[in-house]
């Protein structure tokens, strides 16, 4: 293994230790420009409450994700948020949880073939240059309590782990044995297979229902005041357990793989000015009062590696006004990659589109968006996905840099050469790769420049390729005309080398 692990983790570990609120400095003009050249442009590709998947075969649900990546890939996507564990159960093999009702339509009866959705999309995603990455509800296991588990089913196991609130039954955030079994999850889902990032929404504790309390007394008794917590400190308490739980989940992460990333989806509003003179002017549910989830403390003491709050209002709204909101999560930004959720159906239906992705562009550290859900696209909603294949997107973006993480280049490309082989006009090159190596070439950039064009990488227009190959087919016509070809290579962390190789070439 030409990676020092030992180095990387011993590295990554300390950063965990020390405050993160060191800004890096604004995103140049280049990157709030019409065409961005780095951007996030993700969709979520939700399985909960989906029957599509349980009445197809494995080849129909094979062609039906390729279709759907292809269309997504027109629209200018770059990563797929792909939601693999519902409830507790899976969407890929698992020896700790069951397959997912949503699949197969029955909790633990296995797909044709043991068909490993994950797996595959993983593969898919990759050959079209897009991230994956594996969304997981950490603590829902039933999302309207009829769930009939299978007998594999932790809950079964340990039925005292769990508590029933609001018809959902969910793991107790305060035991720390559920959050040990949820990093036992992540653990065996990053180190089997080649995911992007870890990614979790806005379920933490549940949305609070009116009249009811969270029935976690007893694990309050046992573990909140044996802490020292006053009955009245119930509140610090909770948020103390999920501040543990995201820690223990970053460690989980990066002892296993320190370049996959750990993302959280968030509610949008933090907290309102009312409760806190730090807060939004705004009039919503808080994600630190009533959803217990520190999403400013996390990005703080970097324990997640981008922050994507669900901004599913409109410009304009009375409670929750967008505008507002993206301008206060750009001002706590915190050092660390800032996406914003957008709500496609309420988008399209407010005709807000433009102003929206203006103000993305606008704002000096939002780097991009991700789109719920993917099926909006699919749909060409009110024509949301024409507008980002002809305007927004038209152009190709590369996923912006973790450099908090890891912010040197890769070496260039060597050996770059054209020639006719049996497969027609290639451009090829040599690169050290290796995938235990995240400081190596992962995927390569290809630019075409016209021959007597000055080579500016910083403008996307001039990208033809983003490929994991180390070769690139040219479209040849008559060989009279002239071109200058650019190939360049990007880490896990999506660092470019700053020059790349050239080749002119006669097409």
């Amino acid at each position: 293994m030409k990676l020092n692990y030992v180095k990387w983790c011993l590295v990554l570990l300390a950063g965990l230790m020390v405050s993160c609120r060191t800004l890096h400095e604004p995103q140049s003009s280049q990157t709030i420009a019409e065409n961005p050249k780095r951007e996030f442009r993700g969709a979520w590709i939700q399985t909960a409450f989906q029957s599509e998947y349980a009445q197809m075969t494995v080849d129909e649900m094979k062609r039906s994700f390729i279709r759907k990546l292809n269309y997504l890939q027109t629209c200018g996507i770059n990563a797929i948020i792909f939601q693999v564990r519902p409830e507790a159960d899976a969407f890929y093999r698992s020896e700790l949880e069951p397959w997912s009702r949503f699949y197969t339509g029955e909790q633990g009866r296995a797909p044709e073939g043991d068909f490993d959705v994950m797996a595959f999309l993983i593969e898919e995603c990759h050959q079209r240059g897009m991230e994956f990455h594996a969304w997981l509800n950490p603590y829902r296991i039933s999302t309207a309590g009829n769930t009939r588990f299978a007998a594999s089913h932790i809950y079964h196991r340990h039925p005292e782990w769990f508590v029933t609130y609001n018809k959902q039954i969910l793991f107790d955030p305060g035991l720390p044995q559920s959050r040990a079994f949820i990093c036992r999850v992540v653990k065996d889902i990053v180190s089997r297979y080649d995911i992007d990032a870890i990614h979790m929404d806005d379920y933490f504790y549940p949305y609070p229902a009116a009249g009811q309390s969270f029935p976690d007394d007893a694990s309050f008794r046992r573990y909140g005041l044996a802490k020292g917590y006053k009955p009245s400190q119930r509140a610090a308490w909770r948020r103390e357990n999920v501040n543990t739980l995201i820690r223990e989940l970053k460690h989980t992460i990066v002892l296993q793989k320190p370049w996959v990333r750990f993302g959280i989806s968030p509610f949008g509003i933090y907290r309102n000015k009312k409760s806190s003179p730090d807060g939004s002017r705004t009039n919503g549910l808080q994600n630190y009062d009533d959803l217990y989830a520190d999403i400013l403390h996390w990005v703080e003491e970097g324990w997640i590696d981008y922050n994507m709050p669900q901004i599913y209002w409109e410009i304009g709204h009375p409670a929750a006004d967008y505008e507002t909101l993206v301008q206060w999560w750009s001002e706590h930004a915190e050092g660390r990659p800032l996406y914003i959720g957008q709500d496609v159906a309420r988008t399209m239906k407010a005709d807000q589109l433009t102003e929206k992705m203006r103000w993305e562009r606008h704002l000096p550290y939002i780097q991009g968006n991700c789109f719920w859900p993917a099926n909006e696209l699919l749909w060409n909603n009110r024509g949301v996905a024409d507008s980002l294949k002809w305007h927004y997107h038209r152009y190709p973006a590369l996923i912006p840099a973790y450099v908090h993480m890891h912010d040197r280049a890769p070496k260039e490309v060597s050996r770059l050469q054209a020639e006719w082989t049996p497969d027609g006009y290639l451009l090829h090159w040599q690169a050290e790769q290796d995938e235990t190596n995240p400081e190596l070439a992962a995927y390569f950039v290809v630019y075409r420049f016209e021959a007597k064009e000055e080579v500016n990488l910083d403008d996307p227009t001039h990208i033809v390729a983003i490929t994991r190959n180390t070769y690139y087919k040219l479209p040849y016509e008559d060989g009279r005309t002239k071109y200058r070809y650019v190939v360049t290579a990007v880490d896990r962390f999506h660092n470019e080398s700053p020059k790349g190789k050239s080749k002119k070439v006669k097409l």
